[in-house]
């Protein structure tokens, strides 16, 4: 890709009004439902960062912000009951905020980075995912990884892929797109 995948943890006076902003964008809103005001979204955000079973992250390319990540204990979200959740079980929500940064390719590479780094849990089996059943073009990125589909589940607030990515699923994946030759 050329380019330095980092994360940092959002910081609510620092990314508020970027997050806001990302979250009222044409390609973000039909599966974030957060198209609010920024006094309501500031209020969603202190409850997500005061939420000990998440972790919010900025994605950066080269330093610059670009995507932002849920990282959660699967098992205690909304999604637990709904399949067989085991207590190292993690989560991941993402978006990419800036429309520049749509259809680069850059998806699929930080998604990867970012199960790497929930896989360094030694207790972490599996990474769940419930992307928008409406959402194809991220069923795509989400398979690439290793994640596979199990069935549609009814959320409270969306009709979601429930979507399972085993470590050695996605070690094996990781494996062999690292040794592909360039050029």
């Amino acid at each position: 890709m050329g380019k330095t995948i980092s994360f940092r943890p959002v910081e609510l006076e620092r990314d508020l009004q970027m997050l806001h902003s990302w979250h009222q964008q044409p390609h973000v809103v039909p599966f974030w439902q957060l198209n609010i005001s920024l006094d309501a979204y500031r209020s969603h955000l202190e409850r997500f960062l005061a939420d000990t079973h998440h972790t919010l992250c900025i994605g950066e390319l080269d330093g610059e912000p670009m995507s932002y990540f849920e990282s959660y204990w699967a098992e205690s979200d909304v999604i637990g009951p709904y399949y067989e959740a085991a207590p190292y079980d993690q989560g991941v929500h993402l978006l990419i905020g800036p429309p520049s940064f749509l259809g680069r390719g850059y998806a699929l590479p930080l998604l990867k980075a970012l199960a790497r780094m929930q896989f360094l849990q030694p207790e972490t089996k599996r990474i769940v995912a419930e992307p928008d059943i409406r959402n194809a073009k991220m069923h795509h990125i989400f398979e690439k990884c290793g994640f596979r589909f199990q069935h549609e589940v009814q959320l409270p607030d969306k009709k979601a892929a429930l979507m399972l990515c085993e470590r050695e699923v996605f070690e094996a994946i990781d494996r062999e797109t690292r040794e592909i030759p360039i050029g």
